[in-house]
């Protein structure tokens, strides 16, 4: 074990945080030690991101405060160091990388100079040098071609290499300390296992320290030495990451655990944090047996939908003169989807799979082949036709804040697709319904009048669900419906939708990145790579017995603890 007094560079002693009158930090106390990797693990709310950004004097000035307790780093005290005095920390000693890439670089700046301003205003690199250093960082960020790289805009790159130049952005100035905040949330497993073992590679090369923030206990113990466990501001427990994942003294750290689909036993309802703490008994086993009579039954009738041979070809132009190149996003691709099954759709980012599910939509038609929904080549309708079409497959997608309308109350937004559809004959019938809708996916009557700001990221997805059902559809498209959500919400969306699917027979095809979940939620598996199917089949089937190395190396890459 380390001595704490030795070993300290950055403690946190009684730390009380508040937003207005409310107290969201209650008095926690730890230390970060030096060439160390903390994690920090709980749900949304728990306070630890709050927590982390008072670290770098960045809470919210006018809505937010430190009411007690003291922050030391390097022991000098930055509990409440003015703005000008942690420009020198901020960066420079003390960096971070943050959850979301895209929205923290600038779209409208090439990657290589984003960096270069880091570099300009902590550094006194000449010019000439600063290029070399960046591309030297690039390197060390195990970015591939890193001269593209810096020249490309971050809409030219993939998320895992837009979340390698935010790495290299933090560590340009070589820091003491890097905050990282759930910085493999949406990623792959594959990229997200990339990205897990390039920091503990950089950490091992510079002995800097790590605060690692995550709300995926699996996850933090692939990479940190110490966990903390944070619920509703408060630390609940403590330890080394081998001693909290295999013997977790306190309650929620065993429901955050138990909360994260198993990937041996398939339960009929997956338990939550709350059903844990309440002590409900969700552990009823879907056997292998009853899997069998559901699919005897599943597979017995005619396709709803089948998909002949589609591809979706682009073509783009090499600069103004260039050469016209062709790229197959969906190359040859051919299955069918069952009425009341769950086709599970997985693969890497760029596989091709958003691309299939939109041309399934009709949302970006095919280039080629036939998609025959109830027998019908819905890539031959008209224009009036679609409208019909529109009703019968619907789409629930990643992010539901984007896509919610912000100047809309949810009871409009819910209410509006009944409208255009004119599916009940008056505006009071639609609003009766859409009540109905908001208690059905567990939101109260008071949603209605309240807009999508006011939810948390998991009620948002509830209210794009009840957008979607609205229009009683046959066949769902969830395209990464669950990814971005804390693992106990995340479970309770997919309990939702498993319960919608009972009770009003909808059929869904399960976008996602993560087998472990889509291993849960699917009766057939379909992986992607680059446009084309690698394997189909049972999705227990290919979980146990995975036939190609493509799919090996996906489930190798999920997270699954110590």
């Amino acid at each position: 074990m380390l001595d704490l007094e030795d070993q300290s560079l950055l403690s946190v002693t009684d730390l009380h945080i508040s937003f207005g009158d409310k107290e969201v930090i209650k008095g926690i106390s730890y230390t970060l030690n030096k060439n160390e990797i903390l994690g920090i693990v709980g749900e949304s709310g728990s306070g630890k991101s709050v927590s982390s950004l008072a670290l770098m004097g960045l809470l919210p000035p006018k809505i937010s405060k430190i009411t007690a307790g003291k922050i030391t780093y390097n022991n000098q005290d930055i509990t409440h160091l003015e703005s000008k005095g942690f420009q020198s920390i901020r960066g420079r000693k003390i960096a971070m990388i943050f959850q979301e890439p895209m929205s923290s670089l600038n779209p409208s700046m090439r990657c290589g100079k984003q960096v270069e301003e880091i570099l300009k205003q902590h550094t006194k690199l000449s010019k000439s040098k600063l290029k070399a250093e960046v591309l030297k960082l690039f390197e060390q960020v195990k970015l591939p071609n890193p001269e593209r790289v810096y020249k490309a805009y971050p809409h030219e790159i993939s998320g895992g290499q837009k979340q390698r130049v935010m790495i290299a952005m933090a560590i340009s100035c070589k820091p003491d300390v890097l905050i990282a905040d759930e910085p493999t949330t949406a990623l792959d497993v594959t990229v997200q296992e990339e990205i897990i073992l390039l920091l503990k590679d950089l950490q091992q090369q510079t002995k800097m320290s790590i605060l690692f923030i995550t709300h995926d206990l699996s996850l933090i113990s692939q990479i940190a030495d110490r966990v903390l466990v944070m619920y509703k501001g408060n630390i609940v427990e403590q330890n080394t990451a081998k001693a909290i994942f295999n013997n977790p003294q306190h309650k929620y750290t065993k429901a955050l655990i138990a909360s994260r689909p198993s990937l041996n036993v398939r339960l009929k309802r997956l338990p939550t944090v709350s059903s844990i703490l309440n002590e409900d008994d969700l552990s009823e086993e879907f056997t292998a047996q009853d899997r069998q009579n559901h699919h005897d039954a599943l597979y017995s009738n005619p396709p709803l939908l089948q998909v002949v041979n589609v591809e979706k070809e682009y073509l783009s132009k090499t600069g103004l003169f260039g050469k016209t190149e062709s790229f197959k996003a969906v190359n040859n691709v051919s299955f069918n989807v069952y009425e009341g099954e769950t086709l599970g759709l997985v693969g890497e980012s760029g596989c091709g799979k958003s691309t299939l599910g939109n041309a399934i939509l009709n949302l970006d038609k095919a280039t080629a082949g036939k998609i025959l929904y109830k027998g019908t080549d819905i890539t031959k309708l008209s224009a009036s036709e679609m409208v019909g079409f529109r009703k019968e497959i619907q789409i629930i997608f990643q992010d539901p804040y984007s896509s919610l309308n912000p100047r809309k109350s949810v009871g409009e937004t819910i209410m509006e697709p009944m409208l255009v559809h004119k599916l009940y004959a008056t505006k009071e019938a639609c609003k009766v319904k859409t009540l109905e809708l908001l208690e059905r996916v567990g939101l109260d009557k008071t949603a209605f009048n309240r807009y999508p700001h006011e939810f948390s990221g998991g009620q948002r997805q509830r209210i794009g669900i009840a957008r979607t059902i609205a229009l009683q559809p046959k066949l769902i498209v969830c395209d990464e419906s669950v990814s971005a959500l804390d693992i106990s919400v995340q479970a309770q969306v997919l309990n939702l939708l498993n319960e919608l699917k009972e009770n009003f027979g909808f059929t869904y095809i399960f976008i996602s990145h993560d087998l472990a979940v889509v291993k849960y939620m699917s009766d057939q598996l379909l992986v992607m790579n680059k446009g084309k199917i690698e394997e189909i089949n049972d999705a227990d089937t290919i979980y146990r017995n995975p036939k190609k190395p493509y799919t090996k190396a996906l489930i190798n890459a999920i997270p699954k603890g110590i």
